[in-house]
Order: C-alpha cells, then sequence, then structure tokens
C-alpha cells in the first residue's frame, strides 16, 4: 500500500503520525460560545481544531478574529488550530464582509501567529490564493487549498484537477470534499484519492460527505487521506461522525488494515 503523507505542523506530523488525524470544528457565534465549545472538546482529544469563522458574530473584526484565535490556542492545551472561512458558495455561512476583508482578516491571523493552519477555496481569486500563499508561508503558517462541491461528486478528471490545482499553487495540503448520489459516488472519491496520492506530492484530505459518504470518513486514510473530520459539540458538514465513536471505529480499522 503506498503510504499516506501525514499532514505537517510546524515540521510535526499532525497526530504524531497516526492516520487518519481528526480534526474537530468550532461553530460558536461569540468567543464566549466557543471557548465552550473547545471546553467540551478538548477532554476528547482531537488533533486539530477547525475554527470556522464564517460563524463568528465578529468576523469583521480582525482584532477580534485574532484575539479569539489566541483565547482558543491558549484553551487548547497545545492542540493546533485551522482557521477557516468557508465560503458560502462552498457551503460556508453567509457573512457581513467582502473578500478583500476576508483576505485581510486571513493576512491578520497569520501575521499575529495565532493559528497553525489556514484554509482557503481553490474557487476564490488567484491574486487573493497567491497573497495568502505569501503571507502564510512567511509566517510558517501551513495552508489547505480546498474545493467542496455540496451537490455532486465530479468526475473523475475534474477530481484529479482539483488535487493538482492545489499542488500547482504551492499549497501545504491538498483537499477535496464531495456530495456523493450513490455508493460508486463514495468509490470514485476514495479512487480520485488514490490517484492523487500516487501523482502529487502533497499531504490530501478527502471525504465524502453525507449519510453514506460517512464511509469515507472510516476508511478514507487506507486510500491517501490524512485527516478526518468528527463532531466534538457541533456538525459542520453533513455526514460527521461523533469523536469518541469514530476513534473506536478507526482503532478497529487500523488493527485489521494493518495485521492486528
Amino acid at each position: 500500500m503506498n503510504q499516506t503523507k501525514p499532514i505537517l505542523v510546524q515540521d510535526k506530523p499532525l497526530g504524531g503520525g497516526v492516520m487518519p488525524a481528526i480534526i474537530t470544528p468550532l461553530v460558536g457565534k461569540t468567543q464566549a460560545a466557543i471557548l465552550d465549545e473547545v471546553a467540551a472538546i478538548i477532554p476528547k482529544k482531537p488533533d486539530l481544531l477547525e475554527w470556522r469563522v464564517d460563524f463568528f458574530a465578529d468576523i469583521g473584526d480582525a482584532q477580534a478574529v485574532v484575539a479569539t484565535a489566541q483565547a482558543i490556542r491558549q484553551a487548547a492545551g497545545g492542540v493546533p488550530v485551522l482557521l477557516t472561512r468557508r465560503n458560502v458558495s462552498e457551503g460556508g455561512e453567509k457573512i457581513s464582509i467582502a473578500e478583500p476583508a476576508v483576505v485581510a482578516m486571513y493576512a491578520a491571523a497569520c501575521q499575529a501567529r495565532c493559528v497553525e493552519l489556514i484554509d482557503y477555496e481553490l474557487s476564490n481569486d488567484a491574486d487573493d490564493l497567491h497573497r495568502l500563499r505569501e503571507v502564510s508561508a512567511a509566517n510558517g503558517i501551513s495552508m489547505i487549498m480546498s474545493y467542496h462541491n455540496f451537490q455532486m461528486t465530479p468526475d473523475a478528471a475534474t477530481l484529479d484537477s482539483k488535487f493538482a490545482a492545489a499542488e500547482r499553487l504551492g499549497a501545504d495540503v491538498a483537499k477535496v470534499a464531495v456530495m456523493p448520489q450513490n455508493a460508486q459516488d463514495v468509490l470514485a472519491l476514495l479512487a480520485a484519492t488514490d490517484r492523487a496520492r500516487q501523482t502529487i506530492g502533497l499531504p490530501l484530505i478527502s471525504m465524502s460527505m453525507g449519510g453514506i459518504g460517512s464511509l469515507s470518513r472510516i476508511v478514507g486514510w487506507v486510500y491517501g487521506s490524512a485527516a478526518t473530520f468528527a463532531v466534538g459539540k457541533s456538525s459542520s458538514a453533513p455526514g460527521q461522525i461523533a469523536i469518541e465513536e469514530l476513534r473506536s471505529v478507526l482503532g478497529i480499522m487500523r488493527k485489521a488494515v494493518n495485521g492486528g
């Protein structure tokens, strides 16, 4: 089996290199609500916290974003933090600021070094992607470049192109998340992940969403996905499994796949 590449955070493999790393979302609207989520999640020992800042009421105040990210890190006890503004066209919340302000918010977070990773969609303007790649790299922040389709699973060529685009544009991690219409779509996503593992040099995150897609959250690491998302307190996408249940199933799968 080709080796799945781990996601590196400050030159160390996320989750100690155990596949897949478990990411849990934070979706509170206020700093107090977010810190309540952190307090509930940290005892469950996630490998990474994803702060979905598009849920945050004060997203338009870059200083508030930085201050809240710093508070998350302080409460997280060493668990790294991923900052994500998910674009509404790719499943995110509607927000009150335009894209230049979003880019400025990300840049401020990178310059403050208050998170370890950022996520920005491949569908965004090329100049904005380049700007955030520059500022994240300059400050030692890893960058995920992502593609989400909440309506369908595109054809194989499109899936392959999304993984390849992330590498071409200089990402540290390539992410693809799609919605299946049937079980065959889940297999298509896993096959595309396996092809990307063999053809590009980046760590990968991939998933098929929804109920039937939850299978990919359990076995995706076998095909090359270095991380999976689980519910710590609140879900951020359809098909996420509670972290306790996911960890139990993953333990069984690792034992079986690795020969006991």
